[in-house]
């Protein structure tokens, strides 16, 4: 998937990007940890959330290899990695609050909540496959099995794609976009996963509905992803310039946000709901353009958005949709908030 830029270090300075003490003072003096195995998708949902909370928080990346991760969720973590060295992970005095998604964090955080009897509070996003009460807060999507007492679910994912974000690249718009004439359409191109493989007959059907949206006089915001198959990226290259477009090649700043704030319409490929929750957050009308193996949980997703008037199938054709942008950002944020105070209320357990 396209990516927003976060913070790669394994110990980066603390990040408070907006501070909202007025919510819950607490929050305003804690420290955040976010723990992921590096992949974009999972930091970029924890970043999302602790920004809207306003904490200060470190990313502190696990290894995204070797056999303590092929053990994950259920193995230890590597002992390279513990609270005694003096770098890792887990160095240095713990936070307040953890933050963790992907399977290969959910050690990390157990050997957190171990070595401080439950003092940290922690939180995990999407399903940590060891049961409900592996963190004090679980966020899963609607379409997962989870849930329990501590389990928050909504229909769209956490992101970095904030109003505040759009609204500045709408203020100020990227002149490499600004300077297309026409309608512009954002093209968001994931690629291969676990779930799916693009085949050739995909391929050559989405890039012949972009031609024909081109053919109508819009002009195509693309970007790609690493998964991208080479023939499709190339595809896709060679068609944004043909047709006066622009493809975002990894040079220069990552238009992505400024690509959703100014689009008229976004087509995005069915592979990714991180994607389709992005998008979804503009207001924008979303053309999903349907892959036969989608996973089939994301199709549960993409029935809800479509009965709140937010998406329809691709076919080559623009759609005139008239939605409220759809944000689980702040919902879940605020639900990790309130879990968070009455823990605090409570005092030790």
């Amino acid at each position: 998937m396209a990516s927003i830029d976060v913070t790669e270090s394994q110990t980066a300075p603390l990040s408070r990007l907006d501070s909202r003490p007025g919510r819950l003072p607490e929050l305003a003096r804690a420290r955040a940890w976010i723990v992921t195995d590096g992949k974009a998708g999972d930091e970029n949902q924890c970043v999302g959330i602790a920004e809207t909370l306003g904490l200060a928080f470190e990313t502190r990346k696990v290894p995204a290899s070797g056999p303590f991760g092929w053990m994950a969720p259920w193995g230890p973590i590597d002992p390279r990695e513990g609270p005694r060295r003096r770098a890792g992970a887990l160095s240095g005095p713990y936070p307040d609050i953890l933050i963790a998604s992907g399977r290969r964090s959910v050690p990390y955080l157990r050997a957190v909540r171990r070595a401080t009897g439950g003092r940290t509070f922690t939180a995990f996003l999407k399903d940590p496959r060891m049961g409900a009460d592996s963190a004090d807060f679980i966020w899963v999507p609607d379409y997962d099995d989870l849930r329990g007492p501590n389990v928050f679910t909504t229909l769209t994912a956490p992101h970095l794609v904030t109003a505040a974000r759009l609204a500045a690249a709408r203020a100020h718009p990227d002149p490499r976009l600004a300077r297309l004439d026409g309608p512009r359409v954002a093209v968001l191109v994931g690629g291969d996963s676990r779930h799916l493989s693009y085949r050739k007959t995909d391929m050559v059907r989405l890039v012949e509905d972009l031609r024909g949206l081109a053919a109508q006089g819009c002009r195509l915001m693309v970007t790609i992803s690493r998964r991208t198959p080479n023939p499709l990226r190339e595809a896709v290259k060679a068609l944004a310039a043909e047709t006066g477009g622009f493809l975002w090649d990894g040079s220069g700043d990552n238009p992505y946000v400024a690509m959703l704030a100014l689009a008229e319409a976004i087509v995005v490929t069915s592979d990714s709901a991180n994607m389709v929750s992005e998008a979804v957050a503009t207001g924008a009308p979303v053309l999903l353009f349907d892959l036969p193996r989608t996973y089939i949980r994301h199709r549960r997703m993409f029935a809800g958005l479509a009965i709140a008037g937010a998406l329809r199938p691709f076919t080559g054709q623009l759609a005139e949709l008239t939605y409220k942008p759809i944000d689980a950002t702040p919902v879940i944020a605020q639900a990790l908030a309130d879990v968070y105070a009455a823990r605090r209320a409570a005092g030790p357990a």
